[in-house]
């Protein structure tokens, strides 16, 4: 336990950092792989702008880092069109 009312608040923030992360990192888990899983290419089109809107929110947000959210965005951008073909 810290002693230290600083180190309290710091356990504090951390505590509420840490569940906004996962909660974030998770709803863009699930955005990558609901376009991954899509049927067919209007419906990949459709759920890459939602996906393609969250990772944006989380490199705003400071979560992840700009050059692996444009990885994941060109990445899934590729499965996207594939199915086109």
């Amino acid at each position: 336990m810290p002693h230290h009312k600083s180190a309290m608040k710091r356990i504090r923030q951390d505590k509420k950092r840490r569940a906004r992360n996962r909660r974030v990192k998770s709803q863009v888990r699930g955005a990558v792989k609901s376009v991954r899983g899509a049927e067919n290419a209007d419906e990949a089109r459709t759920k890459l702008v939602m996906a393609t809107s969250t990772i944006d929110k989380a490199v705003k947000k400071g979560i992840v880092h700009k050059r692996t959210a444009a990885r994941k965005k060109s990445r899934l951008a590729k499965k996207a069109n594939a199915l086109k073909a």
